[in-house]
């Protein structure tokens, strides 16, 4: 049976592909001469070409972030939630771009593409890009779509360094910045989570020094214990105790005083090394849906990109001094229970956009979903996010 698609959907919608033929000079030195990059877009860019919002993509996200590619797909976008007809991004309002970044393996230029220089997979050689680099090349695709300032730049996570390094490198070409669940840059921790996620890849006897494809096989078991210790820094200790501790359970005959999201899988241990607990087969599926459909190297680009963004590696160490030609306004919201990017480097941010003279809206939001909230429809973000996209779209559209 076709799927009834919601009212509220952007519908069925069609990734495009946009060739670059000039070459991309990156941080690290090197360039990559040509490539593609593979978007989506959403709504109707009006008269004026002002009412334009980018969305930038985390670690694992990619260009289709609303609607449906077929009737037959089982769910939407990454960012459906807040995408569409009446959403946040109310695309009866925004012309809404997303794309995927270099180095992604959703069809932009990345390890699985064929280099042309050798005729094969890129696979490790194809360089280290930034958040810079990204930001860079996406210029050039706001460009190419002939929109001179976008009405707001927007991200969460990874997403959110991206629209931070677009209010400092090209401060001019965005009204608004609005910046979910983000951090100045990574903390030692999280540099750690990333590290032990890589050499989960690296460690596969199936990783083959990063040429797999050129073997013909994937390091499945690397990618899987990548994204499974991924996945525990993104929920928070109450949002695992509520998706596996709805019931009461009996361990050896004997009450639990309290399960602290402990569920069994059967009812009872096997007194082995099986999976018993729903969390444990919780992680195991998310992990094997996960390495169906990632590339491993661009899990390790992904990361190291993280591990890099530093917006004040060009200003002796200051925040606030990489503000200083910012001329947007700028939104940040975190998440009370969000361990992997607090609220309070949240502060760090808006405390340094305060400090440089800028306009700058804050809120925390009381939430239970940890990091990956801002995915989720929680109410009170949902509106907040609207109301300030709501007074951005009556300027846009005057």
């Amino acid at each position: 049976m076709p799927k009834t698609i919601p009212e509220n959907s952007v519908g069925i919608v069609t990734p495009q592909c946009l060739h670059f033929d000039e070459p991309l000079l990156l941080r690290s030195g090197k360039t990559i001469n040509s490539y593609d990059l593979m978007i989506e877009t959403y709504g109707t860019l009006n008269e004026a070409k002002s009412n334009a919002v980018l969305i930038c993509h985390a670690l694992s996200g990619d260009h289709h972030a609303a609607g449906f590619h077929s009737e037959d797909e089982s769910k939407p976008g990454w960012w459906d939630n807040c995408i569409g007809p009446g959403k946040p991004i109310d695309t009866n309002k925004f012309f809404v771009v997303c794309l995927n970044n270099l180095g992604g393996c959703a069809g932009s230029t990345g390890p699985t593409s064929i280099n042309p220089e050798t005729g094969t997979y890129y696979g490790p050689d194809f360089p280290v890009v930034t958040v810079r680099d990204w930001v860079n090349s996406q210029v050039r695709l706001m460009d190419r779509l002939g929109i001179p300032q976008w009405a707001a730049v927007i991200g969460g996570s990874l997403g959110g360094m991206q629209v931070m390094r677009w209010s400092i490198s090209y401060p001019e070409r965005l009204r608004n910045a609005i910046m979910i669940a983000v951090a100045p840059k990574l903390s030692a921790q999280n540099i750690a989570f990333n590290e032990v996620a890589r050499q989960s890849i690296t460690a596969d006897p199936f990783f083959h020094n990063g040429r797999y494809l050129e073997h013909g096989t994937y390091p499945k078991k690397g990618v899987m214990l990548a994204r499974m210790v991924g996945h525990i820094t993104y929920l928070s200790d109450s949002a695992m105790r509520d998706k596996f501790g709805k019931a009461s359970e009996a361990i050896a005959n004997e009450p639990i005083a309290g399960n602290f999201g402990r569920d069994l899988r059967t009812g009872k241990l096997s007194f082995g090394l099986n999976v018993d607990f729903q969390v444990e087969s919780y992680l195991h599926y998310q992990g094997e849906r996960f390495s169906e459909h990632f590339d491993a190297n661009t899990y390790l680009l992904m990361t190291k990109a993280l591990d890099y963004f530093d917006p004040t590696v060009d200003y002796e160490g200051n925040l606030s001094a990489a503000f200083a030609k910012s001329s947007c306004r700028f939104l940040l919201m975190s998440f009370s229970s969000d361990w992997r990017f607090p609220p309070e480097r949240s502060r760090e941010i808006v405390d340094a956009l305060l400090e440089a003279g800028k306009q700058v809206s804050y809120l925390e939001i009381e939430a239970d979903q940890g990091h990956d909230a801002f995915l989720l429809p929680v109410p009170r973000y949902l509106e907040a996010f609207g109301t300030y996209l709501n007074r951005v779209s009556d300027e846009v559209n005057a």
